[in-house]
């Protein structure tokens, strides 16, 4: 069956279901467990052994640490070269024009910072699987061991979308801008800087608005909260009549679920804080808050 053109970024586990084997789908498993260290980025432990058990039919294993970050990067995960991304999509057979479905178990991190790789690297149409492994195994449809043959090298080209990134100094020229919102997705505890991990300094960058990643999802699960129940969630934190919106977290995984679901209400032009607290914290000449907005 060829694929139907879906609006949305988020795939629904019946469209997939609908369109397995169709030429042009390319499926991955992100699925990694984030553990939170006390300071610092949290460590990733691979989900490869758990796709090897049990996967989405034709789902492949596409690993955000090892395969889409830099190897040598001084930012944890940071975005790759484009040439790495190029090499590591096409040795999974990914071709230009594809669509990519991504989807994980457990923490959504993984999944979501996948997702903001590749849509930064020029891919056209990436989407997520709501509500994960876990919502496609309630519903009884087929998992599989099988990992099947080795993919034919791809065509994919990477393509950087630099309005999609933004640096250190695009943050420090947004904390007093009013065109400009920063959004730390961070635990409320982080954001105040009263617990949790932090990543070098505690607190939060100045002139920032709290809207936490978890907060995007209903409790306890991998399912995305409806549009408008979203977008009511950024209105309230008065951030989406601003023109540039750029979300940060520790290391910029839990911020590449805000940039995502900021583009799925259609605030396509939002913007991650790649290095994020990680990177902002090194600087001890960079300002750092505590306490309450």
């Amino acid at each position: 069956m060829p694929i139907r053109a879906e609006p949305s970024i988020l795939c629904t586990r019946e469209w997939l279901a609908t369109h397995l084997g169709a030429p042009g789908l390319r499926i991955f498993d992100c699925s990694a467990e984030m553990l939170p260290q006390p300071v610092g980025r949290s460590r990733l432990v691979s989900g490869r052994s758990d796709w090897e058990r049990e996967h989405v039919p034709g789902a492949r294993y596409l690993s955000m640490f090892h395969e889409l970050s830099a190897p040598q990067g001084t930012v944890p995960y940071g975005l790759p070269a484009m040439e790495h991304v190029t090499h590591a999509m096409r040795a999974h057979g990914v071709n230009d024009g594809d669509t990519i479905v991504l989807y994980g178990s457990g923490y959504l991190g993984p999944v979501v910072r996948t997702w903001w790789v590749l849509t930064a690297s020029g891919a056209h149409d990436v989407r997520v699987l709501d509500g994960g492994l876990e919502g496609w195994r309630e519903a009884g449809l087929p998992l599989t061991a099988d990992a099947g043959p080795e993919p034919v090298p791809g065509t994919f080209t990477a393509r950087l979308r630099p309005s999609l990134r933004a640096d250190a100094q695009e943050v420090a020229a947004t904390m007093n801008d009013p065109r400009g919102a920063l959004v730390n997705a961070l635990s409320p505890e982080q954001f105040s800087g009263r617990g949790g991990a932090h990543y070098g300094r505690p607190g939060r960058i100045p002139g920032s608005v709290s809207v936490p990643f978890r907060d995007l999802l209903r409790r306890g699960t991998s399912w995305f909260r409806s549009a408008e129940e979203i977008r009511c969630i950024f209105a309230s934190a008065g951030v989406l009549e601003r023109p540039r919106i750029i979300s940060y977290c520790g290391g910029g995984i839990a911020a590449s679920g805000i940039t995502f679901a900021l583009h799925l209400i259609g605030r396509s032009d939002a913007a991650l804080y790649d290095g994020s607290l990680t990177d902002w914290s090194a600087d001890p000449s960079r300002p750092m808050v505590t306490g309450e907005a």
